[in-house]
């Protein structure tokens, strides 16, 4: 009986904190070897950071990279760590796992399949490696294997796929299988996504199975760069069977999984796979490298329980988010958020997320811990409960004018300090009536609802801009911009207006979601947050810009459409690349509440408003990506900033 233990560690790396990275590195490593682990995969591109972008192709960062690698190789006596780095071979850089072993380099695997879709821009930085092909990398005076390698250690034998790799249709663990691998180790930088933990869970356990191996797959962890958030979910699995899983959005830097594996039953599950090819001689590829020394018996039992994986959407949301803003505000070395409370659903939904992002830290880190990783934050050394330190890192400020409502101010009060918030309150009428006096005197004439509606609504929305970016620089601290992805889809925002802010969290997730997320924290809360009473205030209005004199009775829907059939229109027309004729036949056949002639006009206005504003997508404060499919220029949706704008399409209609 041949027992080993793996290990997959969860990294909270940030591209380029060379220190940072490696004492994380380091810090896993000491953690595998407490724990006994023989082999130990840490996630991809982990030394530099996976977020670095164009400064992959700076020769200092592969010189760096190389220089940070030899200060781990020594750390590696008795077990074998893989960790990933660029390398520049002949005339391009790779990503690659390097694989050390009792404190030396052994090899290194490149990746053979580039991600370069959406949020990845693989291609662009890294050369695919060829299937079945190696070469030698060399450094200082020595050379090493690279490319597609398999590695022996006493018999076991053990092969990569590296993030990507896994996901296409003819995966490296096919042909590994054919060589007689026990055990496939996969580091990754996979972003989270709604949903995306579930398919990962299901390419691990059927590798496990279809190749006859046990499978280790290491994942980031936090908000690396500003946009992606990482979730972590290490795991390990063995013949079809999880055996271990690692927890997801926690707020630590690191964390390693580690589970037992019987090398030798493992083979025996793998003889009963009647479609697995009887024997395929070494020499078919010329890539197995050998690992000097044996694996030592383990000292003592592992207990190594399955974290629950399966999360509701609006747990994921929450806890996704949560993990992503305290990351964003320790890594800009921001002192806190402040708000644009308007009463509404975007900013209460902000606000509580702020709590959130507490209340979760709290749980995971306890006071001195959180007050430690934010030690940098003035006075924050003194706050004793999740109440003062939301106190001291959120203020919200509600700004209103003549046309503002009480329920609104009441809702941006309550839903502040609701949550624990410090609550400022102003009037920009005064500074509004300033603008439109000026701009009435340079035109000469009076500015009047009937004909200058736009302008009147936009200049209140976008008074309110300096004064709240004159309170968060006074606080030293990050203005949240409001924005939704609904809203984004058609421009429906005041830019400098409502969009101001150096980050806009809830720009991924659309309105409807917002609305449905917001009444379950009303009574429930979410992910072990308590919930805010105080957004039954919120909840029981409807979404108004409040922009307009009262007798205009004015709401976002009206001006638009029903957020959830703006929110179909969208999905219809951007991810799923439909024709407006083709969402029309789709509309009147599932929308049997509307007429035809309502839903032509909602959906001439979505393509018309689309069109039109792009160019506001393009400026939005960065956002989390939350959803593959979504409005980020960034991530995922290129979009041209001039276009015919759908009009032969539209006039077929």
């Amino acid at each position: 009986m041949k027992r080993l233990r793996l290990g997959a560690g969860t990294l909270n790396q940030t591209p380029l904190d060379w220190e940072g990275n490696t004492n994380r590195i380091l810090q896993a490593i000491q953690t595998a070897r407490q724990l006994d682990v023989h082999v130990l995969c840490l996630p991809e591109l982990c030394i530099t950071g996976y977020g670095c972008e164009d400064m992959f192709l700076a020769p200092h960062v592969w010189r760096t990279s190389w220089e940070i690698l030899q200060r781990i190789v020594p750390e590696t006596d008795g077990m074998i760590v893989s960790v990933g780095l660029p390398l520049f071979v002949t005339n391009g850089v790779y990503n690659t796992a390097c694989v050390m072993s009792h404190g030396r380099i052994v090899g290194f695997v490149a990746k053979q399949h580039l991600a370069g879709d959406g949020l990845h821009y693989e291609p662009r930085w890294f050369r695919a490696w060829p299937a079945a092909t190696i070469s030698e990398f060399h450094a200082d005076g020595h050379s090493w294997p690279i490319g597609d390698l398999l590695f022996d250690c006493d018999g076991v034998r053990i092969g990569f796929e590296i993030c990507e790799d896994a996901w296409v249709a003819g995966r490296p663990g096919n042909r590994m299988a054919e060589c007689g691998v026990d055990i496939i180790l996969n580091p990754s930088a996979s972003h989270f996504a709604f949903g995306k933990h579930e398919v990962r869970k299901r390419f691990v356990l059927e590798g496990s199975r279809s190749f006859g191996v046990s499978y280790v797959y290491a994942n980031l962890i936090g908000n690396e760069a500003g946009r992606a958030i990482y979730d972590g979910g290490a795991l390990i699995a063995s013949s079809g069977n999880l055996i271990a899983s690692g927890p997801r959005f926690r707020f630590h830097e690191t964390d390693v999984v580690a589970a037992d594996v019987d090398v030798d039953l493992t083979r025996a599950r793998r003889a009963s796979i009647h479609s697995m090819p009887v024997h395929v001689a070494d020499d078919m590829f010329d890539r197995i490298v050998a690992i000097s020394g044996q694996f030592k018996p383990t000292s003592s039992p592992l207990l190594s329980p399955n974290e629950r994986q399966t999360a509701s959407r609006v747990d994921e949301f929450t806890q996704a988010v949560a993990l992503a803003l305290f990351d964003y505000l320790r890594k800009s070395r921001s002192y806190g958020f402040v708000v644009s409370m308007s009463g509404g659903a975007d900013s209460s939904a902000c606000a509580v997320l702020i709590r959130s992002m507490v209340e979760r830290g709290l749980t995971d880190l306890k006071l001195s811990g959180f007050i430690s990783r934010l030690s940098y934050i003035p006075n924050i050394a003194a706050a004793s409960s999740a109440e003062e330190l939301v106190r001291l890192l959120f203020a919200g400020m509600y700004q209103g004018t003549r046309n503002s409502s009480e329920v609104t101010r009441n809702a941006a009060e309550q839903v502040t300090r609701g949550v624990g918030g410090t609550y400022f309150e102003i009037s920009v009428d005064e500074i509004v009536e300033q603008y439109t006096t000026a701009i009435e005197g340079v035109i000469d004439r009076k500015l009047t609802w009937q004909d200058d509606d736009i302008a009147l609504q936009n200049i209140q929305a976008r008074t309110r801009s300096p004064s709240v970016w004159m309170l968060t620089n006074l606080r030293n601290a990050l203005l949240l911009a409001t924005s939704n992805r609904s809203e984004a889809a058609v421009g429906y925002t005041t830019m400098d207006g409502d969009t101001s802010g150096g980050l806009s969290p809830i720009a991924g997730i659309d309105k409807a979601f917002l609305r449905e997320w917001l009444r379950i924290f009303e009574t429930e809360g979410s992910a072990g947050v308590l919930p805010v009473p105080s957004l039954a205030l919120v909840n029981a209005q409807q979404p108004t810009a409040e922009l307009r004199p009262g007798e205009y009775a004015q709401t976002d829907e009206g001006d638009l459409m029903p957020y959830p059939l703006l929110d179909h229109i969208e999905r219809l027309a951007i991810r799923d690349k439909l024709s407006p004729a083709e969402i029309m036949e789709t509309l009147i056949r599932e929308q049997q509440s509307y007429t035809a002639e309502q839903l032509k006009a909602w959906v001439r206005r979505f393509f018309t408003l689309w069109s039109r504003n792009q160019w506001k997508r393009e400026r939005y404060a960065p956002s989390f990506h939350v959803d593959d499919k979504n409005l980020d220029p960034k991530t995922w949706c290129r979009f041209p900033i001039l276009s015919g704008g759908f009009k032969y399409e539209l006039d077929g209609l």
